[in-house]
C-alpha cells in the first residue's frame, strides 16, 4: 500500500508509481470520487492538444455544405 503526507496547505504528492501507472504528467487533472468514507482517484479527460493527430487528415479539404451531408448521413465520407 502506498501513501503520501498531507501538507497544511491540503496538498499532498501522488506517489511515482502510482503517476507511472495512470500516466500522468504535470498540468494533467484528476478526480476525486467520495464513497463510503473511501476515495479514488481517477486520471481525468486528456487535454484537447493530446488528442492532436489522432485522426486522420482527410485526402482534401470539404465545403462546410458537404460536412453537414456527412454529419446527416452519420459518417464523415
Amino acid at each position: 500500500m502506498l501513501s503520501s503526507t498531507i501538507t497544511a496547505r491540503g496538498q499532498t504528492t501522488i506517489p511515482a508509481e502510482i503517476r507511472k501507472k495512470l500516466a500522468l504528467k504535470p498540468g494533467d487533472r484528476i478526480l476525486y470520487l467520495e464513497e463510503d468514507g473511501k476515495v479514488r482517484i481517477i486520471a481525468a479527460d486528456k487535454r484537447t492538444n493530446d488528442l492532436r493527430g489522432l485522426l486522420p487528415k482527410p485526402d482534401q479539404p470539404i465545403s462546410l455544405e458537404e460536412m453537414d451531408k456527412a454529419i446527416a448521413k452519420g459518417r464523415l465520407r
